[in-house]
Protein backbone atom coordinates (compact mmCIF):
# COMPACT_ATOMS: atom_id res chain seq x y z
CA UNK A 1 0.00 0.00 0.00
CA UNK A 2 1.29 3.20 -0.96
CA UNK A 3 -0.04 5.40 1.86
CA UNK A 4 0.84 4.13 5.54
CA UNK A 5 -1.04 6.17 8.16
CA UNK A 6 -0.69 5.58 12.15
CA UNK A 7 -3.36 6.56 13.96
CA UNK A 8 -1.81 8.57 17.18
CA UNK A 9 -3.58 6.76 20.22
CA UNK A 10 -2.47 3.84 22.02
CA UNK A 11 -4.58 0.48 22.64
CA UNK A 12 -4.47 0.45 26.26
CA UNK A 13 -5.38 -2.74 27.34
CA UNK A 14 -5.22 -5.23 30.08
CA UNK A 15 -7.07 -7.97 29.81
CA UNK A 16 -5.53 -8.15 26.56
CA UNK A 17 -2.31 -5.96 26.24
CA UNK A 18 -2.58 -5.27 22.78
CA UNK A 19 -1.01 -1.89 23.07
CA UNK A 20 -0.57 -0.58 19.14
CA UNK A 21 -0.27 1.45 16.29
CA UNK A 22 -3.21 0.72 13.48
CA UNK A 23 -2.29 1.27 10.07
CA UNK A 24 -4.92 2.81 8.17
CA UNK A 25 -4.44 0.56 4.80
CA UNK A 26 -2.25 -2.01 6.29
CA UNK A 27 -3.40 -4.99 8.98
CA UNK A 28 -2.37 -5.43 11.67
CA UNK A 29 -3.51 -9.27 12.22
CA UNK A 30 -0.74 -10.06 15.05
CA UNK A 31 -3.29 -11.55 17.87
CA UNK A 32 -2.40 -11.32 21.73
CA UNK A 33 -3.79 -13.54 24.07
CA UNK A 34 -7.23 -12.37 25.20
CA UNK A 35 -6.67 -13.35 29.03
CA UNK A 36 -2.88 -11.55 29.78
CA UNK A 37 -3.59 -9.73 32.75
CA UNK A 38 -2.60 -6.23 33.87
CA UNK A 39 0.24 -5.52 36.45
CA UNK A 40 -0.90 -7.00 39.48
CA UNK A 41 -0.65 -5.45 43.17
CA UNK A 42 1.29 -7.01 46.37
CA UNK A 43 -1.69 -9.15 46.69
CA UNK A 44 -2.03 -10.97 43.71
CA UNK A 45 -5.04 -8.60 41.75
CA UNK A 46 -4.21 -6.26 39.30
CA UNK A 47 -4.07 -2.67 40.07
CA UNK A 48 -6.98 -0.11 39.25
CA UNK A 49 -5.99 2.32 36.62
CA UNK A 50 -6.92 6.01 37.25
CA UNK A 51 -10.05 7.23 36.02
CA UNK A 52 -8.49 9.75 33.14
CA UNK A 53 -7.17 6.54 32.40
CA UNK A 54 -10.25 4.49 31.89
CA UNK A 55 -11.50 7.67 29.75
CA UNK A 56 -8.51 6.73 27.74
CA UNK A 57 -9.93 3.50 26.99
CA UNK A 58 -12.76 5.20 24.44
CA UNK A 59 -9.49 6.46 22.18
CA UNK A 60 -9.65 3.12 20.87
CA UNK A 61 -13.22 3.26 19.14
CA UNK A 62 -11.85 7.19 17.23
CA UNK A 63 -11.06 5.73 13.70
CA UNK A 64 -11.35 3.80 10.76
CA UNK A 65 -11.20 0.30 11.88
CA UNK A 66 -12.20 -2.12 14.33
CA UNK A 67 -15.90 -1.47 16.15
CA UNK A 68 -16.03 1.29 13.64
CA UNK A 69 -15.77 -0.28 10.69
CA UNK A 70 -17.20 -3.14 11.94
CA UNK A 71 -20.70 -0.44 12.40
CA UNK A 72 -20.36 0.88 8.97
CA UNK A 73 -19.20 -0.94 6.20
CA UNK A 74 -21.55 -3.52 7.11
CA UNK A 75 -24.15 -1.62 5.94
CA UNK A 76 -25.52 0.10 3.50
CA UNK A 77 -23.56 3.51 4.27
CA UNK A 78 -19.94 2.68 3.81
CA UNK A 79 -17.88 0.36 1.62
CA UNK A 80 -14.20 -0.01 0.85
CA UNK A 81 -13.64 -0.64 -2.46
CA UNK A 82 -9.81 -2.32 -3.72
CA UNK A 83 -8.00 0.07 -6.32
CA UNK A 84 -5.26 -2.19 -8.02
CA UNK A 85 -2.67 -2.65 -5.93
CA UNK A 86 -4.57 -0.05 -3.09
CA UNK A 87 -6.67 -1.06 -0.05
CA UNK A 88 -7.32 -4.94 -0.83
CA UNK A 89 -5.82 -5.85 2.82
CA UNK A 90 -6.19 -9.07 2.76
CA UNK A 91 -10.08 -8.29 1.86
CA UNK A 92 -10.98 -7.19 5.62
CA UNK A 93 -12.81 -4.68 4.40
CA UNK A 94 -14.92 -6.39 1.37
CA UNK A 95 -15.94 -8.98 3.75
CA UNK A 96 -16.79 -6.92 6.12
CA UNK A 97 -19.19 -5.06 3.33
CA UNK A 98 -20.23 -8.97 1.96
CA UNK A 99 -20.90 -10.28 5.32
CA UNK A 100 -18.34 -13.28 4.64
CA UNK A 101 -16.73 -12.74 8.09
CA UNK A 102 -15.57 -15.91 10.25
CA UNK A 103 -14.17 -15.69 13.62
CA UNK A 104 -10.37 -14.90 12.62
CA UNK A 105 -11.09 -11.50 10.58
CA UNK A 106 -8.23 -9.05 11.67
CA UNK A 107 -10.83 -6.22 12.62
CA UNK A 108 -12.96 -8.35 14.19
CA UNK A 109 -10.27 -9.72 16.49
CA UNK A 110 -8.92 -6.33 17.03
CA UNK A 111 -12.20 -5.05 18.51
CA UNK A 112 -12.63 -7.83 21.02
CA UNK A 113 -9.42 -7.16 22.29
CA UNK A 114 -9.67 -3.49 22.80
CA UNK A 115 -13.52 -3.68 24.23
CA UNK A 116 -13.10 -6.45 26.09
CA UNK A 117 -9.45 -4.77 27.68
CA UNK A 118 -11.42 -1.46 28.20
CA UNK A 119 -14.37 -3.45 30.07
CA UNK A 120 -11.94 -5.33 32.21
CA UNK A 121 -9.97 -1.90 33.06
CA UNK A 122 -13.34 0.05 33.92
CA UNK A 123 -14.29 -3.06 36.20
CA UNK A 124 -11.20 -2.77 38.14
CA UNK A 125 -12.06 1.19 38.87
CA UNK A 126 -15.80 0.66 39.33
CA UNK A 127 -15.22 -2.01 42.05
CA UNK A 128 -12.32 0.15 43.77
CA UNK A 129 -13.46 3.03 44.55
CA UNK A 130 -16.28 5.34 45.44
CA UNK A 131 -18.37 8.31 45.04
CA UNK A 132 -18.54 10.31 41.43
CA UNK A 133 -15.43 8.34 40.60
CA UNK A 134 -17.08 5.23 40.89
CA UNK A 135 -20.62 6.51 39.02
CA UNK A 136 -18.40 7.77 36.49
CA UNK A 137 -16.11 4.61 35.71
CA UNK A 138 -19.84 2.39 36.35
CA UNK A 139 -20.92 4.11 33.09
CA UNK A 140 -17.91 3.47 31.10
CA UNK A 141 -17.94 0.05 32.23
CA UNK A 142 -22.29 0.21 30.93
CA UNK A 143 -20.86 1.93 27.79
CA UNK A 144 -18.71 -0.70 26.78
CA UNK A 145 -20.78 -3.45 27.53
CA UNK A 146 -23.34 -2.27 25.71
CA UNK A 147 -20.99 -2.14 22.55
CA UNK A 148 -19.53 -5.54 23.63
CA UNK A 149 -23.29 -6.67 23.50
CA UNK A 150 -24.35 -5.19 20.69
CA UNK A 151 -21.66 -6.69 18.95
CA UNK A 152 -20.73 -10.12 19.75
CA UNK A 153 -23.72 -10.80 21.79
CA UNK A 154 -21.66 -11.97 25.15
CA UNK A 155 -20.30 -9.83 27.57
CA UNK A 156 -17.22 -11.45 30.11
CA UNK A 157 -17.10 -10.23 33.36
CA UNK A 158 -14.79 -10.71 36.08
CA UNK A 159 -14.69 -9.28 39.58
CA UNK A 160 -12.03 -6.72 40.65
CA UNK A 161 -11.24 -9.63 43.59
CA UNK A 162 -10.73 -12.19 41.35
CA UNK A 163 -7.23 -13.92 41.39
CA UNK A 164 -5.01 -13.73 38.63
CA UNK A 165 -5.80 -16.88 37.14
CA UNK A 166 -9.08 -16.60 37.20
CA UNK A 167 -11.08 -16.89 33.84
CA UNK A 168 -14.33 -14.15 33.61
CA UNK A 169 -17.48 -15.28 33.24
CA UNK A 170 -19.75 -14.29 30.65
CA UNK A 171 -23.37 -12.87 30.59
CA UNK A 172 -25.57 -14.06 27.96
CA UNK A 173 -27.13 -11.06 25.66
CA UNK A 174 -30.41 -11.22 28.14
CA UNK A 175 -27.96 -11.32 31.03
CA UNK A 176 -25.90 -8.35 30.00
CA UNK A 177 -28.89 -6.10 28.92
CA UNK A 178 -30.00 -6.21 32.47
CA UNK A 179 -26.92 -5.57 33.89
CA UNK A 180 -26.87 -2.25 31.59
CA UNK A 181 -30.17 -1.79 32.51
CA UNK A 182 -29.45 -1.74 36.35
CA UNK A 183 -26.16 -0.17 36.42
CA UNK A 184 -26.75 2.81 34.51
CA UNK A 185 -30.08 3.14 36.31
CA UNK A 186 -28.08 2.93 39.71
CA UNK A 187 -25.60 5.84 38.81
CA UNK A 188 -27.70 8.31 37.11
CA UNK A 189 -28.94 9.98 40.45
CA UNK A 190 -25.16 10.05 41.42
CA UNK A 191 -23.92 11.84 38.30
CA UNK A 192 -23.77 15.26 37.29
CA UNK A 193 -26.28 17.34 35.13
CA UNK A 194 -25.05 18.43 31.92
CA UNK A 195 -23.51 21.52 31.17
CA UNK A 196 -21.37 22.12 28.04
CA UNK A 197 -18.28 22.25 30.38
CA UNK A 198 -18.80 18.36 31.16
CA UNK A 199 -19.32 17.46 27.40
CA UNK A 200 -16.34 15.16 27.79
CA UNK A 201 -17.13 13.07 30.58
CA UNK A 202 -20.13 11.09 32.11
CA UNK A 203 -22.48 13.12 32.68
CA UNK A 204 -26.35 12.89 33.28
CA UNK A 205 -27.36 13.42 30.05
CA UNK A 206 -25.10 10.57 28.72
CA UNK A 207 -26.08 8.15 31.03
CA UNK A 208 -29.79 8.72 30.05
CA UNK A 209 -29.02 8.48 26.17
CA UNK A 210 -27.11 5.24 26.64
CA UNK A 211 -30.39 3.54 28.94
CA UNK A 212 -32.68 4.84 26.60
CA UNK A 213 -30.83 3.35 23.83
CA UNK A 214 -30.49 -0.16 25.81
CA UNK A 215 -34.66 0.26 26.48
CA UNK A 216 -34.83 0.55 22.32
CA UNK A 217 -33.03 -2.13 21.58
CA UNK A 218 -34.14 -4.64 24.19
CA UNK A 219 -36.39 -6.56 22.26
CA UNK A 220 -33.09 -7.17 19.88
CA UNK A 221 -30.82 -8.33 22.61
CA UNK A 222 -33.83 -10.47 24.65
CA UNK A 223 -34.23 -11.83 21.30
CA UNK A 224 -33.79 -15.98 21.12
CA UNK A 225 -30.22 -16.36 20.02
CA UNK A 226 -30.89 -19.05 17.47
CA UNK A 227 -33.49 -16.54 15.38
CA UNK A 228 -31.45 -12.89 16.35
CA UNK A 229 -32.54 -11.46 13.53
CA UNK A 230 -35.90 -11.29 14.49
CA UNK A 231 -38.84 -10.93 14.26
CA UNK A 232 -38.93 -8.80 17.24
CA UNK A 233 -41.36 -7.66 19.84
CA UNK A 234 -41.22 -3.88 21.36
CA UNK A 235 -42.79 -4.06 24.54
CA UNK A 236 -44.53 -1.18 25.12
CA UNK A 237 -43.57 -0.22 28.85
CA UNK A 238 -39.88 -0.43 27.19
CA UNK A 239 -41.08 2.40 24.30
CA UNK A 240 -42.22 4.94 27.43
CA UNK A 241 -39.34 3.96 29.56
CA UNK A 242 -37.31 5.31 26.10
CA UNK A 243 -39.54 8.29 25.79
CA UNK A 244 -39.47 8.99 29.66
CA UNK A 245 -35.49 9.22 29.31
CA UNK A 246 -35.14 11.43 25.90
CA UNK A 247 -37.49 13.72 27.56
CA UNK A 248 -35.55 14.17 30.29
CA UNK A 249 -32.85 15.02 28.29
CA UNK A 250 -34.82 17.06 25.99
CA UNK A 251 -35.32 19.10 29.33
CA UNK A 252 -32.11 20.67 29.65
CA UNK A 253 -31.80 24.05 28.89
CA UNK A 254 -28.19 23.14 28.18
CA UNK A 255 -28.96 21.36 24.71
CA UNK A 256 -30.73 22.54 21.54
CA UNK A 257 -30.51 21.20 18.12
CA UNK A 258 -28.05 23.20 16.63
CA UNK A 259 -29.46 25.62 13.68
CA UNK A 260 -26.12 24.43 11.67
CA UNK A 261 -25.71 20.76 11.18
CA UNK A 262 -22.20 21.25 10.41
CA UNK A 263 -21.23 23.27 13.98
CA UNK A 264 -21.40 19.46 15.43
CA UNK A 265 -18.88 18.59 13.33
CA UNK A 266 -16.58 21.13 12.68
CA UNK A 267 -13.15 21.49 13.77
CA UNK A 268 -14.85 24.46 16.31
CA UNK A 269 -17.48 22.15 17.33
CA UNK A 270 -16.13 21.93 20.82
CA UNK A 271 -17.42 25.65 21.08
CA UNK A 272 -20.52 25.83 18.00
CA UNK A 273 -22.37 22.73 18.72
CA UNK A 274 -25.18 22.93 21.30
CA UNK A 275 -26.19 19.32 21.01
CA UNK A 276 -23.18 16.97 21.46
CA UNK A 277 -23.69 15.16 25.06
CA UNK A 278 -20.78 13.13 25.01
CA UNK A 279 -17.82 13.49 22.99
CA UNK A 280 -13.95 12.85 22.90
CA UNK A 281 -11.75 15.93 22.74
CA UNK A 282 -8.20 16.31 20.54
CA UNK A 283 -6.41 17.32 23.84
CA UNK A 284 -8.03 13.81 25.10
CA UNK A 285 -5.46 12.12 22.96
CA UNK A 286 -7.51 11.83 19.49
CA UNK A 287 -7.53 13.15 16.58
CA UNK A 288 -9.88 13.22 13.43
CA UNK A 289 -7.65 13.23 10.44
CA UNK A 290 -8.63 9.60 9.78
CA UNK A 291 -12.30 11.08 9.15
CA UNK A 292 -11.48 13.23 6.40
CA UNK A 293 -8.35 10.62 4.91
CA UNK A 294 -10.39 7.56 4.48
CA UNK A 295 -11.96 8.98 1.32
CA UNK A 296 -9.90 11.63 0.21
CA UNK A 297 -7.76 11.10 -2.76
CA UNK A 298 -3.99 11.24 -2.50
CA UNK A 299 -3.98 14.95 -3.80
CA UNK A 300 -6.14 16.33 -1.40
CA UNK A 301 -4.94 17.89 2.17
CA UNK A 302 -4.28 16.36 4.07
CA UNK A 303 -2.44 13.61 2.36
CA UNK A 304 -5.55 11.65 1.67
CA UNK A 305 -6.06 7.90 1.79
CA UNK A 306 -8.16 7.68 -1.23
CA UNK A 307 -9.60 4.53 0.36
CA UNK A 308 -13.44 4.22 1.58
CA UNK A 309 -16.90 5.58 -0.15
CA UNK A 310 -20.49 5.90 0.38
CA UNK A 311 -22.85 3.65 -1.69
CA UNK A 312 -24.98 5.60 -4.59
CA UNK A 313 -28.20 4.69 -3.23
CA UNK A 314 -27.56 5.77 0.24
CA UNK A 315 -26.12 9.52 -1.43
CA UNK A 316 -29.73 9.56 -3.83
CA UNK A 317 -31.40 9.11 -0.29
CA UNK A 318 -30.73 12.76 0.34
CA UNK A 319 -32.61 15.71 -1.27
CA UNK A 320 -30.73 18.01 -3.43
CA UNK A 321 -31.33 20.81 -0.36
CA UNK A 322 -30.14 18.89 1.93
CA UNK A 323 -27.39 20.99 4.03
CA UNK A 324 -26.38 17.29 5.83
CA UNK A 325 -25.97 15.68 1.72
CA UNK A 326 -23.34 19.07 1.10
CA UNK A 327 -22.70 22.53 2.49
CA UNK A 328 -20.02 25.27 1.82
CA UNK A 329 -18.37 25.53 5.18
CA UNK A 330 -17.45 29.62 5.67
CA UNK A 331 -13.44 29.84 6.05
CA UNK A 332 -13.48 26.17 4.66
CA UNK A 333 -14.25 25.38 1.03
CA UNK A 334 -12.73 28.78 0.16
CA UNK A 335 -9.99 27.61 0.81
CA UNK A 336 -9.26 24.10 0.90
CA UNK A 337 -11.64 23.10 -2.09
CA UNK A 338 -14.44 21.00 -0.65
CA UNK A 339 -17.41 21.39 1.05
CA UNK A 340 -18.82 19.12 4.19
CA UNK A 341 -20.70 16.45 3.56
CA UNK A 342 -20.32 14.06 0.49
CA UNK A 343 -17.80 14.65 -2.63
CA UNK A 344 -18.58 13.54 -5.99
CA UNK A 345 -17.93 14.94 -9.72
CA UNK A 346 -14.93 17.59 -10.82
CA UNK A 347 -12.86 17.83 -7.77
CA UNK A 348 -11.08 21.09 -6.40
CA UNK A 349 -8.34 21.70 -3.97
CA UNK A 350 -5.67 24.35 -3.42
CA UNK A 351 -2.77 23.84 -6.15
CA UNK A 352 0.46 21.40 -4.91
CA UNK A 353 -1.75 20.20 -1.98
CA UNK A 354 -1.01 23.25 0.10
CA UNK A 355 -3.59 25.49 1.68
CA UNK A 356 -2.96 28.90 0.68
CA UNK A 357 -2.38 28.21 -2.82
CA UNK A 358 -4.66 29.11 -5.74
CA UNK A 359 -8.06 26.43 -5.59
CA UNK A 360 -7.57 24.60 -8.94
CA UNK A 361 -9.60 21.48 -10.31
CA UNK A 362 -7.44 18.61 -9.23
CA UNK A 363 -6.40 15.57 -11.58
CA UNK A 364 -5.89 11.86 -10.77
CA UNK A 365 -2.25 10.51 -11.09
CA UNK A 366 -2.42 10.13 -14.31
CA UNK A 367 -3.15 13.38 -15.38
CA UNK A 368 -6.68 13.57 -16.07
CA UNK A 369 -9.63 15.21 -14.05
CA UNK A 370 -10.10 13.87 -10.92
CA UNK A 371 -13.71 13.30 -11.19
CA UNK A 372 -15.64 11.50 -8.33
CA UNK A 373 -18.53 8.82 -10.14
CA UNK A 374 -21.19 7.11 -8.19
CA UNK A 375 -20.21 3.64 -9.71
CA UNK A 376 -17.67 1.75 -7.21
CA UNK A 377 -16.53 -1.61 -7.60
CA UNK A 378 -15.31 -3.72 -4.06
CA UNK A 379 -13.10 -5.67 -6.58
CA UNK A 380 -12.12 -3.71 -8.51
CA UNK A 381 -11.99 0.65 -8.67
CA UNK A 382 -9.61 3.04 -10.10
CA UNK A 383 -8.67 5.83 -8.07
CA UNK A 384 -11.88 8.05 -9.12
CA UNK A 385 -14.67 5.45 -8.55
CA UNK A 386 -17.26 6.40 -5.27
CA UNK A 387 -18.79 9.33 -3.57
CA UNK A 388 -16.51 10.34 -1.10
CA UNK A 389 -17.53 11.35 2.59
CA UNK A 390 -16.28 14.40 4.75
CA UNK A 391 -17.99 14.42 8.04
CA UNK A 392 -15.79 15.87 10.40
CA UNK A 393 -13.73 18.86 8.18
CA UNK A 394 -10.44 19.45 9.45
CA UNK A 395 -8.76 22.95 10.44
CA UNK A 396 -7.62 24.71 7.47
CA UNK A 397 -4.82 26.12 9.28
CA UNK A 398 -3.81 23.25 10.39
CA UNK A 399 -3.46 20.96 7.39
CA UNK A 400 -0.31 21.79 5.46
CA UNK A 401 1.21 20.27 8.89
CA UNK A 402 -0.91 17.30 8.62
CA UNK A 403 -4.01 18.60 10.11
CA UNK A 404 -3.14 16.68 13.40
CA UNK A 405 -3.95 19.86 15.89
CA UNK A 406 -7.15 20.38 14.20
CA UNK A 407 -9.20 20.66 17.22
CA UNK A 408 -12.68 17.90 16.02
CA UNK A 409 -14.18 16.17 18.98
CA UNK A 410 -15.47 13.01 17.92
CA UNK A 411 -19.16 12.59 18.88
CA UNK A 412 -20.58 9.68 20.69
CA UNK A 413 -24.00 10.86 21.89
CA UNK A 414 -26.09 13.98 20.66
CA UNK A 415 -29.35 15.44 20.87
CA UNK A 416 -30.74 14.81 17.41
CA UNK A 417 -30.52 11.25 18.01
CA UNK A 418 -32.66 11.75 21.32
CA UNK A 419 -35.26 13.10 19.76
CA UNK A 420 -35.28 10.07 16.86
CA UNK A 421 -35.17 7.80 19.07
CA UNK A 422 -38.26 9.33 21.65
CA UNK A 423 -39.81 9.70 17.97
CA UNK A 424 -39.33 5.60 16.97
CA UNK A 425 -40.18 4.57 20.67
CA UNK A 426 -43.83 6.60 20.14
CA UNK A 427 -44.15 4.53 16.61
CA UNK A 428 -43.45 1.37 18.31
CA UNK A 429 -46.07 1.66 20.78
CA UNK A 430 -44.97 4.18 23.24
CA UNK A 431 -46.72 7.21 24.23
CA UNK A 432 -46.39 10.94 23.88
CA UNK A 433 -48.25 14.19 23.50
CA UNK A 434 -45.69 14.77 20.68
CA UNK A 435 -46.49 13.46 17.13
CA UNK A 436 -43.19 11.45 15.38
CA UNK A 437 -44.32 13.31 12.52
CA UNK A 438 -43.43 16.60 14.66
CA UNK A 439 -40.31 15.61 16.13
CA UNK A 440 -38.81 14.43 13.27
CA UNK A 441 -40.22 17.90 10.90
CA UNK A 442 -38.72 19.97 13.55
CA UNK A 443 -35.24 18.53 12.43
CA UNK A 444 -36.05 18.49 8.94
CA UNK A 445 -36.43 21.94 9.08
CA UNK A 446 -33.16 23.15 10.13
CA UNK A 447 -31.82 20.41 7.77
CA UNK A 448 -33.09 22.90 4.76
CA UNK A 449 -35.68 20.22 3.81
CA UNK A 450 -39.41 20.27 3.68
CA UNK A 451 -41.86 18.81 6.29
CA UNK A 452 -43.11 15.02 5.92
CA UNK A 453 -46.87 14.60 5.04
CA UNK A 454 -46.07 11.17 7.36
CA UNK A 455 -43.97 9.04 9.07
CA UNK A 456 -43.43 5.66 9.22
CA UNK A 457 -40.58 3.14 10.30
CA UNK A 458 -39.40 2.69 6.83
CA UNK A 459 -39.03 6.65 6.67
CA UNK A 460 -37.42 6.86 10.32
CA UNK A 461 -34.73 4.68 9.29
CA UNK A 462 -34.29 7.12 6.09
CA UNK A 463 -33.80 9.82 8.66
CA UNK A 464 -32.42 8.18 11.09
CA UNK A 465 -29.96 7.58 8.10
CA UNK A 466 -29.71 10.99 6.31
CA UNK A 467 -29.17 12.42 10.21
CA UNK A 468 -26.69 10.50 11.67
CA UNK A 469 -24.69 8.73 8.72
CA UNK A 470 -21.13 7.70 9.85
CA UNK A 471 -21.65 7.93 13.73
CA UNK A 472 -21.42 4.78 13.99
CA UNK A 473 -25.22 3.76 14.44
CA UNK A 474 -26.02 2.18 11.12
CA UNK A 475 -25.44 -1.12 11.92
CA UNK A 476 -27.28 -1.07 14.98
CA UNK A 477 -30.51 0.73 13.39
CA UNK A 478 -30.51 -1.48 10.33
CA UNK A 479 -31.01 -4.86 12.80
CA UNK A 480 -33.22 -2.88 15.28
CA UNK A 481 -35.45 -2.40 11.92
CA UNK A 482 -35.00 -5.27 10.26
CA UNK A 483 -32.90 -5.09 7.39
CA UNK A 484 -29.66 -5.18 7.93
CA UNK A 485 -29.05 -8.53 5.86
CA UNK A 486 -31.52 -7.02 2.71
CA UNK A 487 -29.04 -6.55 -0.10
CA UNK A 488 -27.56 -3.16 -0.65
CA UNK A 489 -25.52 -1.61 -2.95
CA UNK A 490 -22.38 -4.17 -3.61
CA UNK A 491 -23.80 -7.00 -2.15
CA UNK A 492 -26.80 -8.01 -4.42
CA UNK A 493 -27.85 -11.20 -2.15
CA UNK A 494 -29.43 -11.25 1.19
CA UNK A 495 -26.83 -12.50 4.19
CA UNK A 496 -27.28 -15.23 6.35
CA UNK A 497 -29.25 -13.42 9.78
CA UNK A 498 -26.93 -14.68 12.25
CA UNK A 499 -24.93 -12.40 10.68
CA UNK A 500 -26.39 -9.27 12.52
CA UNK A 501 -24.31 -11.36 15.54
CA UNK A 502 -20.63 -11.20 15.18
CA UNK A 503 -18.62 -14.24 15.69
CA UNK A 504 -16.55 -14.74 19.11
CA UNK A 505 -12.95 -14.79 18.01
CA UNK A 506 -11.48 -18.10 17.66
CA UNK A 507 -8.58 -17.14 19.81
CA UNK A 508 -10.93 -15.92 22.77
CA UNK A 509 -13.05 -19.22 22.07
CA UNK A 510 -9.79 -21.08 22.85
CA UNK A 511 -8.35 -19.27 25.59
CA UNK A 512 -11.87 -18.47 27.70
CA UNK A 513 -14.04 -22.24 27.29
CA UNK A 514 -16.56 -20.23 29.71
CA UNK A 515 -17.30 -18.42 26.03
CA UNK A 516 -19.26 -20.44 23.16
CA UNK A 517 -19.67 -19.75 19.80
CA UNK A 518 -22.51 -17.65 18.93
CA UNK A 519 -25.50 -19.03 16.65
CA UNK A 520 -24.45 -19.59 13.04
CA UNK A 521 -20.63 -19.69 13.19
Amino acid sequence: MKKMFKNNYLLILTSVIVIGIVSCTKLDTKLKDPNSEAIQTAGGAPAASSLSQVYNQLNQIVGNGGIYAMSEHTTDELLGPTRGTDWDDFAVWRKLHLHTWDGSHGEINNAWNGLNGALFQTTLLAETSSGQTQAEAKFLRAYFSYIICDAFGQVQHRPATAAVQDLPDVFTRAQATDFIISELEAIIPALPAYTHANRNMANKAAAQFLLAKTYLNKAVFKQDPTKPAGPFTFDAADMNKVIALCNAIIASPALSVSSNYWDNFTWDNGTKSTENIFVRQNSQGINMVWASCMGNHYFMPPDGWNGFTTLADFYNSFEQSDVRRSQSIPGYTSTVGRPAGFLVGQQQGPKDKKVGNPIVDLKDRSGNPLVFTPDVSLFFSTESKGIRTNKYPLDPSEMNNGGWASQNEYVFFRLSDVLLMKAEAILRGGTDPQTALSIVNSIRTKRGVGNLTSVNLATLLAERGRELYLEAWRRNDMIRYGVFNEPVGERPQASDPSKVVFPIPNIALSSNPNLKQNFGY
